[in-house]
This record gives structure tokens, C-alpha cells and sequence, in this order.
């Protein structure tokens, strides 16, 4: 009888080991799988269980968060929501998470190893920590400044401080409240597909994810090239490039609409923006010098993150010599995300050294501790010192005595570059308009920001779309404000 005993005790042993070892797998082993596991809805609620950490501009919440009595408890609410929904992007419990919303997503949901009080202490007792806040480059005097400026206008605007690479002012309009997409229900799934269903594209964040064809802003670029290739040694001296100039292995014409330009120098062209010139340049210069150059200034990059992603700039590196002409005016396939223009302008001001943009100057946990910090850090060398003097000059003419005269702003140094480029098959579609610039104050040491605008105006004659009417102007109320005017 003992025996049998023995024998059912031991039994019910294996038995209790078995459902141990089996506990613990499920527990330990697979706590990760089952945790994202879709079907496992307490994550969800845990993660609407406690309020989100809040984004910050100049040190003041433009987030927060609503108590709604529910299951999924508390809900994302902004203050100003379509100001700053190119920085913040939304966080929603139907919809998840975008922009900082979702490259901070960790500090805000307080889910972050960074914010428990010791190493190691939420992997051990599976905690979660108040969410943290984020502490954005933003200023919102500039941000305000782009907002208003391109008011109903489809476009967008950057301001980067190009000492630093803060990125000051991130706008694309027309905007939406993200708020309206925080909870669930019927009003959140009609917001949604009214704001994605809509022709003006409001949830297209212009500044950083939308490329467009730079136009004659990008002949710094090629001017830069020219300069550091050797192409051009003397910035004030003939270019032996006739006008009209047929492109290469072609019978077309390339056109200017300004005069003078036949054997212009590259002073005078970047002044009145001659295409004969900066083409006959870029194509002297050969597609390996230009795509070495652009590539200096951050275009073909498609790993730039500010934290967000960012839409990689283009600059082809297979071309006929008159695809490269085109391209050497901001054409054919070039193009270029209004954040990436902002960065060459940047580049310009700050000696030729490209600093990397960011969006995020720190991050802290619920008390005040901060938690990480982004050090200005250099991204590329852009072009040579001296090369960057001389188009700081070509700029700054471009704004005294060129076509940029509307950015003029008296106590500053203020140097720009329009541009006005094709859209569309033939040129069929509205052009878009676009200006880059930077400003000094004077006396000052070093630039205090540099803007890139670019404006798509279907609702304007053809003819009246430049950069030097219609964005030049937007960029002027941005470099004030940046200015502190």
C-alpha cells in the first residue's frame, strides 16, 4: 500500500514540476510575446492607465491630458493643436503615433529604463514610471511667425539655427488638431477619414516628409560645388557661358528670365539667378563633383532622423550631361524636402559647416531630472570656409540689389535665394515658390537662423508665383522673429 503511495506522490510531483516549468515559461519566457500579443488588451489599458508625459516649448506644455472616466482612461489633448502638429504629430488610442508622439514615445508613456530610479529596476519588477517630458528646439515666437505667414497658403517653412542645428520653427500648412484623433468612437474614425480623404493633404507634414524641386535655390548648391571644384576661381570674373545655352547633345534651349546673362559671372548669376550659367557650371563641374557636393549637404541621405524620419533629398547620381544640367538648377529628377534647403542655407551662414538638425534639445523624468540631452554635433563639412564667404556675399547681393529685396531687414544682415520651380509634366502644373536665407543681427557674432519656404499656391495666377513675392516675405516675418524684432 505504501508503495502505491510513493508512486502517486511522486507522480503528483512530476505533476506540480511539469505546471511550474510551464508557469514559468509563460511567465518569463514568453511574457514579451504575449504582452504584444494584439489580443492582450491590458496592455492597451495599462498604457491609457496612467497620463502622458507632455511636449514642451520654451519650457510651457503645448500637450496634455484629459481624464475620461473610461477604460482606456486618460486621453492626449493639445493646446494649439494645428500650430505645432508638424513638431508634436498625434498620439491616439485608435490611431497609435507619429512624430515625437512616437520617436519619444518611451519617455512620454514612462515605459523608458532611463526614468526608473535604478538600472535595471522596471525589467525587474515589470514598473512603469510617470511619463517624462520632452523639451523641443522650438521657439514660439518663429513657429508663430511661419504659421501666420503662409496663413491658408498650402506650403510649408524650417528655421534651423545654424550654429547648433536647432531646428526653430517646423510648419506645414494647412494643418489639423491632432486632438481630434486622441480617443475612439465614431467622432475619431469620421475625424480620421475626413483629414485623410481631403485634397489639401492637412496630415502631410510638408516641412520634412514632402520633397519638392528646389529650383534656383539649389544653384548654391552648384555654386558651392563649382567653387570647391575649381570650376570657378574668381566669383566676380566672366564665365564664358553663352546666352541662350543649348543643354548638352540636345538641340533645347535653356532659357533665363532675367537679362545679362550671357558670360555672366557667377556673382551676377546667383544675383539675378542666370539658368544659363549655373547649368553650363554644373555641367563643367561633372555629375561625380555634384553629387559629391550635394551629398556634403545632406541630399541622397535616407538615414536623417531629427528624431523623426525625415524624407531623403534627391540628387541623381546617373545622368546624361543634360539631365545634369537641368539638375544643376534645381530640375529634372533634384528635389528636396523644405528642412533639407533650410540646412544648405545653414550651411552657408555658419562657415560651411553643416551642423545636424535637431528637433528635441532634452528630455526629463516627471520631477525634473533630465534624462538625456542633444549636444550640437556637426553632420558634414558643406563646402570649404572660403567658399562659404564668398556665397554669404552672393546671398547678401541677392538680397540688397538681386531678387530677394523683400527680405530686406534693416538692423541685420539678411542673405537669400530665390527660386521658382516647374511642377508637373511640360510645366503644366502651378510652379512652386520657394526662398532660402539666413540673418545676422548686426554686432552680432555668428547667424541666428536660416530659413527655407517654400509655397504651393494653386489659387494664384501663374505668373505672379516667385520666391521672391510670395515666400521671400514669409521668411523676412520668420528671420524677424528669430531675431527677436
Amino acid at each position: 500500500m505504501i508503495r502505491y503511495i510513493r508512486r502517486a506522490a511522486a507522480c503528483c510531483l512530476l505533476l506540480l514540476v511539469a505546471l511550474l516549468a510551464n508557469a514559468a515559461r509563460i511567465q518569463v519566457f514568453q511574457a514579451d510575446s504575449l504582452d504584444k500579443n494584439p489580443a492582450n488588451r491590458r496592455q492597451t489599458i495599462t498604457r491609457y492607465h496612467e497620463p502622458r508625459g507632455n511636449i514642451l516649448v520654451g519650457g510651457a506644455r503645448v500637450t496634455g491630458t484629459k481624464d475620461t472616466g473610461q477604460q482606456l482612461r486618460y486621453e492626449r489633448t493639445y493646446r494649439e493643436g494645428p500650430l505645432y502638429a508638424p513638431v508634436t504629430g498625434y498620439a491616439s488610442q485608435t490611431y497609435g503615433t507619429t512624430l515625437i508622439e512616437n520617436a519619444e514615445d518611451a519617455i512620454l508613456t514612462g515605459t523608458d529604463s532611463m526614468l526608473a530610479p535604478v538600472p535595471l529596476w522596471n525589467e525587474l519588477t515589470r514598473a512603469q514610471q510617470p511619463g517624462g517630458d520632452v523639451a523641443t528646439t522650438i521657439r514660439a515666437p518663429v513657429q508663430e511667425a511661419a504659421f501666420n505667414g503662409l496663413g491658408r497658403r498650402r506650403g510649408a517653412v524650417a528655421a534651423v539655427e545654424p550654429s547648433t542645428g536647432k531646428i526653430l520653427a517646423l510648419v506645414s500648412t494647412p494643418s489639423y488638431d491632432p486632438g481630434e484623433l486622441s480617443g475612439t468612437g465614431p467622432s475619431v474614425t469620421g475625424a480620421w477619414s475626413r483629414l485623410t480623404g481631403s485634397r489639401s493633404q492637412p496630415m502631410l507634414n510638408r516641412a520634412i516628409r514632402q520633397t519638392y524641386p528646389p529650383g534656383s535655390t539649389f544653384k548654391i548648391v552648384t555654386a558651392a560645388a563649382a567653387l570647391d571644384a575649381g570650376v570657378v576661381t574668381d566669383m566676380n570674373a566672366d564665365t564664358d557661358t553663352p546666352d541662350p545655352y543649348t543643354l548638352p547633345g540636345t538641340t533645347t534651349v535653356l532659357p533665363n528670365e532675367a537679362s545679362g546673362c550671357g558670360d555672366a559671372s557667377l556673382a551676377y548669376a546667383i544675383e539675378v539667378s542666370c539658368n544659363t550659367v549655373m547649368a553650363s557650371l554644373g555641367v563643367r563641374t561633372g555629375l561625380d563633383g555634384m553629387d559629391e557636393a550635394a551629398g556634403r549637404f545632406g541630399f541622397n541621405d535616407a538615414g536623417l532622423r531629427i528624431p523623426s524620419g525625415v524624407a531623403r533629398s534627391n540628387f541623381d547620381t546617373d545622368m546624361s550631361r543634360d539631365q545634369l544640367a537641368l539638375s544643376s538648377i534645381g530640375q529634372f529628377n533634384t528635389s528636396a524636402t523644405p528642412l533639407q534647403m533650410a540646412m544648405v542655407a545653414s550651411a552657408v551662414a555658419n562657415g560651411g559647416e553643416l551642423m545636424y538638425p535637431h528637433l528635441v534639445d532634452r528630455t526629463t523624468a516627471r520631477g525634473g531630472r533630465v534624462v538625456s540631452r542633444t549636444d550640437p554635433k556637426s553632420y558634414r563639412r558643406a563646402m570649404e570656409a572660403s567658399t562659404a564667404v564668398q556665397l554669404q556675399q552672393m546671398m547678401v547681393d541677392v538680397v540688397t540689389r538681386g531678387t530677394g529685396s523683400s527680405a530686406a531687414i534693416p538692423g541685420a544682415t539678411v542673405g537669400g535665394k530665390t527660386g521658382t520651380a516647374q511642377n508637373g509634366v511640360g510645366n503644366a502644373g502651378t510652379p512652386y515658390a520657394w526662398f532660402i536665407s539666413w540673418a545676422k543681427a548686426d554686432g552680432a557674432s555668428r547667424p541666428a537662423v536660416a530659413v527655407a519656404v517654400v509655397v504651393e499656391d494653386a489659387s494664384a495666377h501663374r505668373a505672379d508665383i516667385t520666391g521672391g513675392g510670395f515666400a521671400a516675405p514669409i521668411a523676412r516675418a520668420v528671420m524677424r522673429a528669430a531675431l527677436g524684432d
